[in-house]
């Protein structure tokens, strides 16, 4: 096979694999909604007579929430809970797997953590820090009056995390998640 041919080859190739990939994505939302669609059409139909329209459409939620329920708690639960027992079985694994997951829920999670960006005054010169307030009483570590900030790094996703004066916390009136991309970045990033 000559160049122009085997270069003909890997171009309809790859068209191809992206071609499949799309499929992958595309019909099996298309299929849902296709079902989803025909099953409220013909519940609709099926209930016509009580005079309720689009009593199939709330038929299908209801069904589609319980299922999401039962899938919760019969299926997500205790998968979690068998891992979650394995861990126990290895604490040092089980420390780093917590700290990472309790990390990542901080930005993503249910409870997020850095929700409150701040200044923090860092010297008599007037240096500010931009941090997030994660702790707001460390009473029970003996530090009444402090809080706990988590400092990012620039251009790294790792970060400090100190214990200051609440004196000086100077909280920012801005949204959180353009701060830490405004920190993340290194300041470059424009601030909206």
């Amino acid at each position: 096979m000559d160049r122009k041919s085997y270069f003909r080859v890997k171009v309809v190739n790859t068209i191809l694999g992206f071609f499949f990939k799309g499929l992958l994505l595309v019909v099996p939302i298309w299929v849902s909604g296709y079902v989803i669609y025909w099953i409220i059409s013909t519940l609709n139909e099926a209930f016509d007579y009580f005079g309720v329209p689009g009593l199939g459409l709330l038929v299908v939620l209801a069904s589609i929430t319980l299922i999401g329920m039962l899938v919760n708690y019969m299926v997500t639960d205790p998968i979690s809970r068998f891992f979650n027992s394995l861990l126990n079985k290895m604490p040092v694994i089980k420390m780093i797997y917590t700290t990472i997951r309790d990390f990542m829920e901080a930005f993503v999670g249910e409870q997020k953590k850095f929700t409150e960006p701040v200044f923090v005054e860092m010297s008599e010169t007037g240096i500010k820090k931009v941090g997030f307030i994660t702790q707001k009483d460390l009473t029970s570590l003996g530090l009444p009056g402090h809080v706990g900030v988590y400092f990012p790094h620039s251009y790294n996703f790792s970060g400090n995390y100190f214990i200051v004066p609440a004196t000086k916390v100077t909280p920012m009136h801005a949204n959180a998640a353009e701060i830490m991309k405004y920190v993340v970045s290194g300041g470059v990033s424009r601030l909206k």
